[in-house]
């Protein structure tokens, strides 16, 4: 399993991905889920996956292959002239990866399925997100829906709709997310550190500002531990129901 979330505010994008992979209750690994493309000054993009390990590492293989190879130029993501290009791009190869994966064509419950994250800026265009499901169609973030979240969504989702304010700063931002991410992992062993963390400015074209956040981080085990606390003290204060 995994958990992912990017979020869109006044500022910029933040965005942050746990690095799980399981084959068993006993058998964890770590395996990175977020990737970065830019060309300073006119793009830069970000990609966060979850689904089968083979699908998404697939995934990703394709789209640096055809960045980078000079035979294989266009399509690219590099090139793509807007983010709604690049999101069709995404799903197209997405779908192309999940169908030769699949012997008997691709099926909403298929074992191969994968679902993406895609954000970032190009130059002319205002920072996006995009989700993009299996089947490779997708939507963009909206103001009614400013945060996109995949792989195990439910427990990290509560504080994320209560406190997530558009004009907040980055950092109060990350302590959102990193509260979203503690109540995941204290929830499902399927999800766990480290974590990936990228902020994106708009109009920055840079990708540079970015942290792994490991269980040793001290600033993480004091959201966590003071959380907790906050969470009983609240509890405590609350009138209690008699019969």
């Amino acid at each position: 399993m995994t958990y992912c979330i990017g979020m869109r505010l006044d500022r910029g994008l933040v965005f942050m991905a746990d690095t799980r992979t399981s084959a068993g209750v006993d058998n964890f690994a770590v395996s990175k889920k977020m990737f970065t493309w830019e060309v300073p000054g006119e793009r830069a993009i970000t990609i966060m996956t979850a689904g089968n390990l083979a699908t998404t590492q697939s995934l990703i293989s394709l789209l640096e292959e055809r960045s980078v190879s000079e035979q294989e130029r266009d399509p690219s993501i590099l090139r793509e002239p807007t983010m709604f290009q690049i999101a069709r791009l995404v799903g197209a190869t997405l779908r192309e990866v999940i169908a030769g994966s699949s012997p008997t064509g691709q099926t909403s419950d298929d074992q191969f399925s994968a679902s993406i994250i895609l954000g970032g800026q190009i130059k002319g265009g205002k920072p996006t997100i995009l989700m993009i499901y299996p089947e490779g169609n997708f939507i963009e973030i909206t103001d009614d829906t400013p945060f996109f979240q995949i792989g195990e969504t439910k427990y990290g989702k509560p504080i994320l709709v209560r406190a997530y304010d558009r004009q907040m700063d980055f950092a109060d931002a990350i302590k959102l997310l990193l509260v979203s991410f503690d109540s995941t992992v204290k929830s499902n062993l399927s999800v766990g550190l480290p974590f990936d963390l990228q902020v994106y400015e708009t109009d920055s074209f840079a990708t540079d500002r970015t942290k792994r956040i490991n269980a040793e981080d001290e600033v993480y085990q004091e959201i966590a531990t003071g959380w907790g606390d906050a969470l009983r003290s609240a509890f405590e204060l609350l009138p209690s129901y008699e019969l």
